[in-house]
């Protein structure tokens, strides 16, 4: 059993903290947060630490650590903090929902978190401190760089290349052979049918409402 840190008490944190409960080959042992950050002692009942100072009482050699930043300032903070976290020494988990479809030769780095309903196609590849939402396809051939988001319902083919910080919102549909610049913000619903540059945005039209009100529909 690996005895946990989670850096983070935001929402995706407490997910996180709840998924690992829920496995039996998982400890979680404190949640930890930089210093000026911490308003309480404890987070749903478990102890939050100091960051700054936490190897002195959590030492990397008994203790692993998984990031839980969101992708705020396109993955950059959580991309900070794994870079501070590997060099106080400690392991990043990787955690793979037991409900991914995944094949032997899938490779996956450090501190990414999968969630179910993944598909994972062969020779498909993520890199590191990438975090897969669920229910997302992943073609065969296709590389996620480092410190990715990629939210759910995502499908992207295969032979795509995407870049590293890139976010992609829920819907969102890449076809095959296309490279993804790094640090692309691709929203909701997006098709992207071609290669992007880098630091690109994609952001399709909401949905326009009508002029009729609900009430006035017939036949609904």
């Amino acid at each position: 059993m690996k005895k946990v840190i989670i850096f983070g008490t935001t929402d995706f944190a407490e997910v996180v903290s709840y998924y690992l409960t829920k496995d039996p080959n998982y400890e979680v042992i404190c949640f930890t947060l930089d210093k000026e950050y911490i308003k309480d002692t404890n987070f749903n009942g478990i102890p939050i630490k100091e960051f700054e100072n936490i190897e002195k009482n959590f030492p990397p050699s008994e203790y692993s650590m998984f990031i839980a930043v969101g992708y705020n300032k396109m993955n950059k903070v959580r991309e900070q903090k794994y870079i501070e976290a590997k060099n106080k020494g400690y392991e990043l988990i990787t955690y793979i929902s037991p409900n991914v479809f995944l094949y032997d030769n899938v490779k996956i780095g450090d501190n990414c978190f999968i969630f179910e309903d993944n598909t994972l196609q062969p020779f498909s590849k993520i890199g590191n401190n990438t975090i897969l939402w669920s229910g997302n396809h992943l073609g065969h051939h296709s590389i996620i760089g480092n410190n990715c988001f990629i939210t759910s319902h995502v499908v992207i083919a295969g032979r795509v290349n995407i870049g590293n910080n890139t976010f992609i919102g829920i819907n969102s549909t890449i076809r095959d052979n296309i490279k993804i610049g790094k640090e692309n913000m691709i929203g909701a619903g997006s098709l992207i049918l071609k290669n992007t540059d880098d630091y690109s945005v994609y952001s399709p039209n909401e949905t326009i409402k009508s002029k009729v009100p609900s009430n006035r529909l017939r036949g609904i």
